[in-house]
């Protein structure tokens, strides 16, 4: 399969330094806070290592913030900050408020691991029942491919067949391959490909590392190529009804803004 990557490191330029907050620092959101669709980045504004307001995310702010949680390297980073500043209304846009990834169907998109589709309501809040849903899927105590493969699977058949306007562009299929890929490969071990799922429903369910059960910063950056990977592995791994109708099986993989 072809894989498209946008080469967006020439055109936001190199990182300079942000000094990024103890990695052990986490305040819940207050009311002045923004946040997004997506449970790793509000993990990082929670923490501080993005800003803890959720405005102002310039691609410096991104690339230190990535590394340093999560040794996500530079190169990657400036990709993934180019992708979210496209949710930004204002044009050519040196920033993002993580409230502006929730613009539907620009990233944020249909079929989600844990948020409901927009036709039901705000798409941007934590929403047990479709976690439980995806989570039903994780059927060990270590996550694999072919868990997070049948999850994926599952919140987009069940997506197609409840929402009358349910929709998945080319680019949202493809971030949505390569969030269940960075679950795995951020929180877990890329080489084996598989991640403890307590760690992984203790990110989604809290938006807050899980330090305390174990987890640590990989000693390992996490490369486009690891990403291109494992999402590879994921489409692999997924098993769709011989007519799944508007369900987006593949995509092309495009790099992904952390998960949702």
């Amino acid at each position: 399969m072809k894989l498209v990557y946008l080469s967006l490191a020439a055109v936001f330029g190199s990182t300079t330094v942000y000094s990024a907050p103890s990695s052990s620092g986490w305040v819940a959101p207050g009311p002045n806070d923004v946040r997004a669709p997506c449970p790793m980045l509000n993990t990082l504004a929670n923490h501080g290592f993005l800003p803890h307001d959720g405005k102002g995310i310039t691609v410096n702010k991104t690339i230190d913030a990535l590394g340093s949680a999560l040794n996500i390297d530079a190169n990657l980073s400036t990709l993934l900050f180019g992708f979210a500043a496209t949710t930004n209304p204002q044009p050519n846009a040196t920033f993002f408020d993580l409230d502006h990834l929730s613009r539907h169907n620009i990233l944020e998109h249909d079929a989600s691991l844990s948020r409901q589709d927009a036709y039901f309501g705000p798409a941007d809040v934590f929403n047990e029942a479709v976690f439980n849903q995806t989570k039903s899927f994780w059927t060990g105590d270590i996550i694999d491919i072919q868990m997070a493969a049948n999850a994926r699977v599952v919140r987009l058949l069940t997506s197609n067949l409840t929402n009358p306007e349910y929709s998945l562009s080319d680019l949202g299929s493809a971030f949505s391959i390569g969030e269940s890929a960075a679950y795995i490969g951020i929180l877990g071990d890329k080489t084996s490909a598989t991640v403890p799922k307590t760690w992984v429903e203790y990110l989604f369910e809290n938006e807050r590392l899980p330090y305390e059960l174990g987890f640590k910063r990989p000693n390992d950056p996490f490369t486009q190529d690891d990403l291109e990977d494992l999402s590879l592995k994921i489409i692999n791994s997924q098993h769709f009804p011989e007519s799944p109708g508007k369900v987006e099986k593949r995509g092309d993989i495009h790099c992904p803004y952390g998960y949702r």
